[in-house]
């Protein structure tokens, strides 16, 4: 591997776990950030949304985003974001630039040669 794999998450989620468990068992190497411990920063949260879209960035299956007010779901932004974490879909994985968000085996293997 050329460069050393972003993977940012929150270090109980079980996904989080999967795809962990998914790059050390095929040796690739990784730098782990808790977004609950190191928060994105907004120049991250715009790059990402850039790349991905707010659609696919947001976690509207979350506890989080369901008891947010309907004009908060309307208007998620980084404000949002950065006071619940929770709220960015996990994990989000950053390669040479490139972004991607959610765990699929088939989709890492894609991703990551």
């Amino acid at each position: 591997m050329s460069s050393i794999i972003k993977v940012y998450g929150i270090k109980n989620c079980d996904t989080v776990k999967k795809a962990l468990k998914y790059l050390s068992s095929n040796e690739i190497s990784y730098e782990f950030i808790d977004f609950r411990v190191d928060p994105i920063s907004k120049n991250e949260f715009q790059n990402m949304i850039k790349e991905v879209g707010l659609e696919v960035f947001i976690n509207k299956r979350s506890t989080t985003y369901r008891t947010l007010a309907d004009t908060e779901k309307e208007n998620v932004n980084y404000e949002l974001v950065s006071k619940y974490p929770t709220l960015i879909k996990r994990p989000v994985l950053i390669k040479d630039g490139k972004i991607m968000v959610g765990y699929s085996e088939q989709e890492y293997s894609d991703f990551l040669r």
